[in-house]
């Protein structure tokens, strides 16, 4: 079964700060900040490098890259 984990939440947690904290940082509401965290929202692009910046990682490590099984049988045929 696969779980619904949000990168978001898990680096914020790896760097010990709160979904307040960014907030703060990002001058937005909490509750926005919940929403990126329970998957009720993306935040767009643009914030997301800016929260990768505020939380010393890279853009990628706040995504989840799973292939769809579109892509895979087409790398396959190939």
């Amino acid at each position: 079964m696969e779980r619904n984990i949000n990168r978001i939440k898990v680096v914020l947690v790896d760097k010990r700060k709160t979904n307040k904290w960014l907030a703060e940082q990002l001058n937005v509401a909490p509750t926005t900040v919940s929403k990126w965290c329970t998957n009720a929202a993306q935040p767009p692009l643009e914030t997301l490098m800016q929260i990768a910046k505020l939380l010393e990682v890279q853009v990628d490590d706040l995504l989840r890259f799973e292939e769809l099984p579109e892509i895979a049988e087409v790398r396959e045929q190939n």
